[in-house]
């Protein structure tokens, strides 16, 4: 598996490492005797991600050392979370995993520190199924070594909860005729679409319900009109009349596999 690397150390805590919205208990690394806990991953969000670019949701957590160890000789050892699919966090570290980059440690005590980093996910590489749009299990590997490094010993654990990775959706409109005669219809259309990790690229996503919202001219909130559901192939159309100027976007909550998605405005003029 790819392992991260620690980039230092320091004596005091830098900046609020400990986010509260999501905290796994604790993890007893067994045959190390390392222990760690708080881990949060993203600050307890799903992960959305689409075909190419990298994401790097934040990672923090606690780490306890045994004793004869100190978190001031960062090559003696080694603990960091990852997600994983499988039936063991040992089976899921070597198959398919999403591991962490560089991560810093920031000492508390002798034997306790504070990390933080990111774990790194491309979709070109890390995501090769729509299949990983689910919820990941939270893995912990931990790794003790010789004063020559060595590897003394290793353990894989797994914490309760999970991390959700989503696709990332996306959505356009368009409104017409512009400009529109006040009390004339207004057609609104567009599409949506997700990120499909097979192909690469964003495809339709058909039978979704999504919000017509309109904001008048001078105001500052959108207000939904009406749900429409798309197409079988993620197209949107709907009509309505006009009796303003103002801007119109579609606004899609997302689903369990997907994340939501809002358009830019389209700005119609009513005449």
């Amino acid at each position: 598996m790819k392992a991260g690397s620690r980039t230092g150390t320091a004596a005091a805590i830098v900046g609020a490492l400990a986010l509260s919205v999501f905290s796994a208990p604790t993890a007893q690394a067994a045959d190390t005797g390392i222990t760690v806990s708080s881990v949060v991953i993203n600050g307890g969000k799903p992960v959305v991600v689409g075909t190419s670019d990298e994401k790097a949701p934040p990672v923090t957590f606690r780490v306890a050392l045994p004793s004869g160890y100190s978190t001031a000789d960062p090559f003696d050892w080694q603990a960091e979370p990852f997600l994983y699919h499988g039936t063991t966090a040992a089976k899921g570290a070597n198959s398919g995993g999403l591991y962490m980059g560089s991560y810093t440690c920031y000492d508390e005590s002798a034997r306790v520190a504070r990390c933080e980093g990111e774990i790194w996910i491309d979709p070109r590489y890390d995501l090769d199924s729509n299949g990983d749009a689910t919820t990941w299990k939270i893995g912990v590997s931990a790794r003790l070594f010789t004063s020559n490094g060595g590897l003394k010993a290793e353990e894989y654990a797994t914490l309760s909860g999970g991390v959700q990775v989503k696709r990332w959706a996306k959505a356009t409109v368009n409104a017409s005729p512009e400009p529109v005669a006040k009390g004339k219809t207004l057609t609104v259309t567009g599409s949506l679409k997700r990120a499909d990790w097979v192909k690469h690229a964003y495809t339709g996503y058909g039978n979704q319900s999504v919000k017509l919202q309109f904001r008048k001219k001078g105001t500052s909130v959108y207000s939904t009109v009406k749900t429409v559901t798309a197409g079988s192939t993620g197209a949107l159309k709907t009509t309505v009349t006009a009796s303003a100027d103002g801007y119109w976007r579609w606004a899609f909550g997302g689903t369990s596999t997907t994340g939501p998605a809002t358009t830019s405005a389209d700005y119609v003029d009513v005449v």
